[in-house]
């Protein structure tokens, strides 16, 4: 995707967020801007003995207030619920009518993360298995175990089904298709549906990420293998950039954004928060140096401005990944000098992820709902819990208090631990 005259200029006319700080933009955009932080001790069941006892919930949420295909609640996870329910905030506050869009020309593109069964699902059958006498083969179990699994219950666990689910809802008819890349999938999403309006195969496209770490299967997974903070102080967990940062809370969270081509929106006189300019994705390959030095980040960072046709002293701020553990925050910095050259010390950086953790793929779309409320109102949120630089993090982090801005256009990144990365470049319009 260009920024080339030959092709349609794509704006976002419609914003639904659903996140630890707040359940709708109004509520995020308010807890954001007044540094409120939704991290807290997990409270969705019992921490025990894990190593990290925060979390970032999103309390209060009932899908039965958001989700309109009320039957399917039976088999949607809570990462699919938040996920629905953001789209339909996003459709909501387009202002986009039934018949507004030919239900052809309207489609989905959603990122998804990896979304665990409850042990409970899988309880009945697991105990059969135990029960069977000793030297009995599958195939008994395959005859009198599987009548202990609920036929529909994989269908919770389908990374496509949030897509399926927001089709469903808005009778989207369009092209619908699934990103699965970790933290990348938001801007990723983002790319798919931008590409499918420039080439004419809709008008308006549903794109957003949804997933949710509060399960007690990803919480021990990520105990495990995740570089998680491991105080009990909320006020001074996930403290992205700053030298004594011990790593990331898990969260959960959803976004949604309604896109569509500039002229569909100003024909119907719709709200617009910005143009899309360009997204841009790379990642680091197989080299150790190139992983420790953020090489995907910064290709994407590259083709995202080239794409844009903008260069490093356009951007007004960036909103960065800021995960919040030493190894990645230091590749991310890293990048930024790589892709932005000495100017990436001069450009103020948010991070959002010292408010709600880290979630997977929705985290990203929450992230990106905050650079569009920051533009739209002027003030670019500050970075909670930096207090300390750190040295191999030479950037320009907002703190203490929000930023006034004036420059329209922002920078919006994510990365993987395992290198794929994703950055979007967006202007307010």
């Amino acid at each position: 995707m260009t920024a080339s005259t030959s092709l349609p200029r794509v704006v976002v006319t419609g914003v639904g967020v659903v996140s630890p700080i707040g359940i709708g933009v109004d509520s995020f955009w308010q807890n954001l801007i007044a540094g409120r932080s939704g991290i807290a001790a997990l409270s969705a069941f019992p921490a025990g003995d894990l190593p990290s006892k925060l979390a970032a919930e999103v309390r209060d949420f009932d899908p039965l207030e958001h989700i309109y295909q009320r039957k399917f609640l039976k088999v949607m996870s809570r990462d699919i619920q938040l996920g629905v329910a953001g789209a339909s905030m996003a459709m909501k506050d387009s202002k986009l009518n039934r018949g507004d869009v030919d239900p052809e020309r309207l489609g989905v593109e959603f990122g998804a993360g990896h979304i665990s069964t409850t042990p409970e699902e899988l309880a009945d059958a697991a105990q059969h298995m135990q029960l069977m006498a000793e030297g009995q083969t599958f195939s008994k179990w395959a005859e009198d175990g599987l009548g202990q699994i609920a036929p529909l219950w994989l269908l919770k666990q389908l990374p496509n089904m949030p897509a399926c689910h927001v089709a469903i809802e808005h009778d989207a008819r369009g092209p619908n298709n699934t990103i699965t890349s970790c933290e990348s999938s938001a801007l990723l999403a983002l790319a798919e549906g931008v590409r499918a309006i420039e080439r004419d195969a809709a008008d308006v496209m549903i794109v957003g990420a949804c997933s949710s770490y509060i399960h007690p299967l990803e919480i021990a997974r990520l105990n495990l293998y995740e570089s998680l903070s491991r105080g009990d102080d909320p006020t001074h967990a996930c403290r992205p950039f700053d030298l004594h940062r011990d790593g990331t809370v898990a969260g959960e969270g959803a976004a949604a954004f309604v896109i569509e081509r500039y002229e569909h929106a100003i024909s119907r006189g719709a709200p617009i928060y910005c143009e899309i300019l360009g997204v841009g994705a790379g990642c680091d390959g197989r080299d150790v140096a190139n992983r420790a030095n953020g090489l995907g980040l910064a290709r994407a960072i590259q083709s995202a401005l080239r794409q844009s046709e903008l260069s490093a002293r356009d951007l007004g701020h960036i909103n960065a990944h800021g995960k919040g553990t030493r190894r990645d925050d230091v590749a991310e910095a890293r990048a930024y000098h790589t892709a932005l050259g000495m100017v990436a010390e001069s450009i103020p950086v948010t991070a959002l992820k010292s408010y709600f953790g880290h979630f997977d793929a929705g985290a990203g779309a929450v992230e990106l709902a905050g650079s569009m409320l920051a533009m739209r109102y002027g003030r670019l949120p500050m970075t909670l819990n930096y207090r300390t630089p750190d040295p191999l993090c030479p950037l320009n982090i907002v703190r203490d208090e929000p930023l006034d801005i004036t420059n329209s256009v922002a920078l919006s990144v994510n990365r993987t631990r395992m290198g794929q990365s994703a950055a979007a470049v967006i202007r307010a319009v």
